[in-house]
């Protein structure tokens, strides 16, 4: 069977039709090896490049524990052959405060609360204490003092606590079965999950052509069924803002929830706009937003492990909680997905934004959209290269004359780490402090130019990003499931 000639026919299929065909090839041996090989060839080499320097595997428990030293000493290298690049500036995103006297900071804070659990709020009530504290100030950022909330692990579970919030509220008080959300394409691939993980109905809508969502679209895709409509500020690809007080008047015109995915731009869009930037309300200033999802632990500043959810009344959060009243192990509740959750990382988040106050996200915001700024006219001046859409910091660009993923990875072999973006194929670079440090605006600048010069020769090797190479290739689900399943497995397999 030439596989070539299926994966072109199936990539003219209607999606849906084409994942069901696939999954039905797959099943047969001579198809499943050469996809096998196919895999097998495009994350081969890139394993490779994801294996730790001076971590060798520990595939069982040693017969006698090793000597602390000789742990911490691996632990410091393992540490020492991968921070290079993130503290350099090399990274987009992924870090956004690393100065070390911080990193210091928030690892001591850390230290003094690390045996403690916000689910023994008797034994523990100042973990408790920091959790309320970041959900008020928080609020007070984002201009809803009375707004209530929780802190979580991260964006995505505030927008999957979110979004099963909403399911509740909608069985129990709309007696709605099957909840839809209403999302523009562009909203992340958390509500996708939510939408897996809780049985929800996801309506998809366009953007428009500077990638904001369509209202217009999501005015005719709410039913009667509709649970809640979604906007990004911004969105994680593009970094754009998606025009939330029109949706909120949609949502608000149909009495369903409206939730604002903030995670990226929550703890920088206020102090954009007291900077003088052009921002529009995103926040609950807005009448018919009822729900916002802010992430502490990117532009907040804090250590990796916290978010925010907040809901514009007690109410919608108490579909958030689970309750269980027969356990034989007693009366048990919790806010969160979890059960048991690191009391350190709340004290250091708190940590966090107590000591750098509103100067000093007003300060770190003005450094970090001024460096933007100079990288979006640099990225302009590149022939070839252009900016997708009106972003203030999280800028993504695409090439004219050449394949995107080529350039992207001539840039990985240059020391960056971007992150690729499909539909349309693009790459971005979420503007962190650590670019703001002298010289790195400049570096990426000049090795993005070598790099669209590179990639655009007719002479450059045809290798490309060869994950978005395939995914932009053959556009068949099931395919690239495949793919990446087989890559988490790669991750750990020790």
């Amino acid at each position: 069977m030439d596989l070539d000639r299926v994966q072109r026919m199936l990539s003219r299929l209607p999606s849906g039709l084409a994942a069901t065909l696939h999954r039905g090839l797959k099943k047969l041996p001579p198809v499943a090896r050469r996809m096998e090989r196919e895999y097998d060839e495009v994350l081969g080499s890139m394993m490779e490049d994801l294996r730790p320097e001076g971590l060798p595997a520990t595939t069982r428990l040693p017969e006698r524990g090793r000597g602390r030293n000789e742990i911490l000493d691996l632990l410091r290298s393992a540490m020492a052959a991968e921070e290079g690049r993130w503290t350099e500036g090399f990274a987009s995103g992924a870090v956004y405060h690393g100065d070390p006297d911080h990193v210091g900071f928030l690892n001591a804070a850390y230290g003094l609360h690390s045996q403690s659990n916000p689910l023994h709020a008797d034994l523990w009530p100042s973990t408790v204490r920091f959790e309320a504290d970041i959900v008020s100030m928080t609020a007070h950022m984002l201009n809803g003092p009375d707004t209530v909330g929780t802190v979580t692990s991260g964006g995505t579970e505030s927008i999957l606590l979110a979004m099963k919030a909403y399911r509740d509220h909608a069985r129990a008080d709309r007696n709605i079965a099957r909840p839809e959300m209403v999302i523009p394409v562009t909203a992340h691939a958390a509500f996708d999950k939510a939408a897996e993980y809780f049985g929800l109905v996801p309506v998809r809508v366009p953007v428009d052509e500077g990638f904001r969502a369509d209202v217009a679209a999501i005015r005719k895709a709410v039913t009667r069924h509709t649970a809640v409509v979604v906007g990004s500020a911004p969105s994680f690809a593009h970094g754009v803002v998606d025009p939330i007080p029109d949706i909120a008047a949609v949502a608000a015109e149909g009495n369903i929830g409206m939730h604002v995915d903030a995670c990226l731009g929550g703890f920088l869009l206020p102090w954009a706009e007291q900077l003088g930037h052009d921002v529009s309300p995103f926040d609950f200033r807005v009448e018919g937003v009822t729900s916002m999802s802010a992430d502490t632990h990117k532009y907040g500043f804090a250590a990796k492990g916290t978010s925010v959810v907040l809901y514009r009344d007690r109410a919608l959060r108490r579909h958030q909680y689970f309750t269980a009243t027969d356990w034989p192990g007693g009366l048990y509740v919790s806010p969160t997905l979890a059960g048991s959750r690191p009391g350190g990382l709340s004290a250091a988040c708190w940590a966090a934004m107590v000591a750098t106050g509103e100067r000093g996200y007003l300060d770190a915001t003005r450094r970090i959209l001024e460096t933007a700024a100079a990288i979006k006219s640099g990225i302009g001046a590149i022939d070839g290269l252009r900016i997708l859409g009106d972003p203030l910091w999280v800028i993504a660009f695409t090439s004219d004359h050449a394949d995107i993923y080529r350039i992207m990875e001539s840039m990985t072999a240059r020391g960056w780490s971007l992150n690729g973006l499909q539909r349309p194929p693009a790459v971005h670079l979420a503007v962190t402090l650590r670019h703001t440090i002298d010289g790195v605006a400049e570096r990426f600048l000049a090795d993005l130019a070598e790099a669209a010069a590179e990639a655009a020769d007719p002479s450059a090797s045809e290798r490309g990003a060869p994950l978005y190479g395939m995914a932009a290739s053959f556009p068949v689900r099931g395919v690239v499931d495949d793919l990446l399943e087989r890559y988490l497995d790669h991750l750990y397999d020790a």
